[in-house]
């Protein structure tokens, strides 16, 4: 009790933030097996609160997140007087001006990619040489798809027009698109490739989107992944109140939309959820 009381107390924390589940998985997994303390957050004001919670010795931080990004936690966790934080920095974009900006912040910069895990271990080990050892005995599987570039966002309509329409739109923000024609399908999609987001119409073939909620809602990987519906028409506050009730504990539907070609308030409420760069073309 007390030799486990003494490692933890020793194990450095780290504080991981992305809004990618898959890759706040993978790396939470991988940073526990080799000895520091993980917490983790999926945007700018959950990292900033964990922070002040938890005083984290080290940051590992996607560039791209809802609400405040990467860079300007980093701004605000660095504030001379504040403890001193070891950040990495990782994103998918390659951009000079980011780049630049986090050598003015004295963090390291790691593209994301399947050299991603070669690259922060190593320099993780340069930073706690006492944990090398560990990151050198770490039997893990390559990155692979695990260190996804883009945010992704799961369109599910029987309609593929409206999916073709939404990843056009999409792709000029930088996020990928998964598309599923009915509950079922969509719900095997998001179980297996975890999208940040899904974006569902109400009436669909083989169940509507509460079935598909309770599949999600019922099963750990899928419990809390935000759901909007986009229907043909306006739905009524009754069903509206039934689809944004908890489901198994978790969240209902989190917002509506009418299916439209202006998306500004649909973009909007996504840049919440799933960080991208710029604003979509008009």
């Amino acid at each position: 009790m007390t030799d486990r009381l003494e490692k933890v107390l020793t194990e450095p924390r780290m504080l991981i933030v992305d809004d990618d589940p898959a890759v706040v998985r993978m790396l939470a997994d991988r940073c526990t097996r080799i000895g520091f303390r993980v917490e983790t957050a999926a945007t700018g004001i959950q990292a900033l609160l964990m922070a002040r919670r938890t005083s984290p010795d080290i940051l590992l931080i996607d560039v791209n997140l809802p609400e405040i990004d990467g860079l300007s936690v980093c701004q605000r966790l660095l504030e001379p007087g504040k403890k001193p934080v070891e950040v990495i920095v990782m994103t998918g974009s390659k951009s000079q001006e980011t780049v630049t900006r986090c050598d003015s912040l004295g963090t390291y910069f790691i593209p994301k990619g399947s050299a991603f895990w070669t690259n922060a271990s190593s320099l993780l080990a340069r930073i706690y040489p006492e944990i090398a050892d560990n990151i050198r005995n770490l039997d893990v599987p390559a990155m692979g798809a695990e260190m996804r570039l883009s945010p992704r966002v799961l369109v599910v309509d029987d309609d593929p027009s409206v999916h073709m329409f939404l990843a056009s739109r999409l792709a000029k923000v930088g996020v990928d698109t998964l598309y599923a024609s009915d509950s079922v399908q969509g719900f095997r999609i998001a179980s297996r490739d975890q999208p940040s987001v899904i974006i569902s119409d109400y009436y669909m073939p083989s169940g509507d989107v509460l079935y598909m909620l309770w599949r999600l809602r019922s099963t750990p990987e899928t419990a809390a992944m935000p759901v909007f519906v986009m229907s043909g028409g306006k739905l009524d506050e009754a069903t509206q109140q039934a689809l944004r009730r908890e489901v198994c504990g978790r969240p209902g539907v989190a917002r509506f939309f009418e299916k439209t070609f202006d998306t500004d308030e649909l973009f909007e409420a996504l840049q919440k959820v799933c960080g991208f760069e710029t604003q979509p073309a008009v």
